[in-house]
């Protein structure tokens, strides 16, 4: 009797055991085949691919005083043309980014570097840049370069430069102009890093003139009263500033920046910017 009732109970463990290893199989998912695994692996690459353009922030890098481009105002703000338009263009796309406030020089640097993702400080778009590595926009304000003097100076044009020397910021389109005029009118090139200090030069007497973009010495002469003016008759052909990368990788944040102009020209922001620091 023990041995049946033995027999018994242990036919019973080996079915309970039988039953509980046939529904775990049962209620295992089966294996994906390897097209399902492959589809499944693209979309979770492009959702992340997604989720990182989205969440991107992009560096800009600009100058420190190129007014009303870009400078402080009286209540330690930075603000100025470039400013405005770089904000409008990001809130029309839906951008993000941030702006680090270098000065030219380590502007282009940074970019070229790739510690910033691209640079707005009124940059004329010329093909020279272009053709050393710069990659622009859309052009967003045109602008040409000029001469400018103390305000109590008697010099009327190039000829009276003989002999002189006059200053301009490294590396831009200003400095290029006088570059190309000193051999022909006798003066030197005097290289500073930015405009501020290169006009008290001109103030100060260290140099005859300066050359610059002709909107920012206006803007600096009649609102901070400088004691300079513009020599009538110095102005070069205009040229367009342009928005600018260092990285063919970064077209996209190009691509933005035309579309927002485009959108900000057509709905009215951009007159109402150049308006607010211009007055046009």
């Amino acid at each position: 009797m023990k041995k049946r009732l033995l027999t018994v109970v242990l036919g019973m463990a080996m079915a309970a055991t039988m039953t509980a290893c046939g529904g775990a199989a049962e209620t295992t998912a089966p294996a994906a085949d390897d097209s399902s695994a492959e589809e499944t692996t693209e979309a979770a690459a492009e959702t992340s691919e997604e989720a990182s353009t989205d969440s991107k922030k992009w560096i800009i890098a600009t100058d420190t005083a190129f007014k009303p481009f870009e400078y402080t105002n009286e209540n330690g703000e930075f603000v100025g043309i470039d400013m405005d338009i770089l904000a409008a263009v990001a809130e029309d796309q839906g951008f993000d980014y941030e702006v680090q406030v270098l000065g030219w020089d380590a502007s282009i640097a940074a970019c070229q570097a790739g510690q910033a993702d691209g640079m707005i400080a009124g940059a004329s778009i010329t093909d020279e840049r272009k053709a050393s590595g710069w990659i622009f926009s859309d052009g967003y304000y045109d602008a040409n370069q000029c001469m400018a003097v103390a305000a109590d100076s008697d010099i009327k044009g190039f000829s009276d430069l003989d002999g002189l020397s006059v200053a301009v910021k490294t590396g831009t389109m200003s400095a290029s102009y006088a570059e190309s005029l000193a051999p022909d009118y006798g003066f030197t090139v005097t290289y500073f890093e930015d405009s501020p200090t290169m006009y008290q030069a001109v103030v100060g007497g260290q140099v005859a003139g300066c050359f610059d973009d002709t909107p920012i010495m206006a803007s600096n002469i009649k609102d901070s009263g400088i004691a300079m003016k513009l020599v009538d008759g110095t102005g070069n052909d205009p040229a367009a500033y342009g928005f600018a990368i260092f990285n063919a990788d970064n077209q996209e944040l190009v691509d933005m920046f035309n579309k927002g102009l485009a959108n900000i020209k057509s709905n009215g922001k951009y007159d109402e910017i150049i308006a607010k620091y211009l007055g046009e």
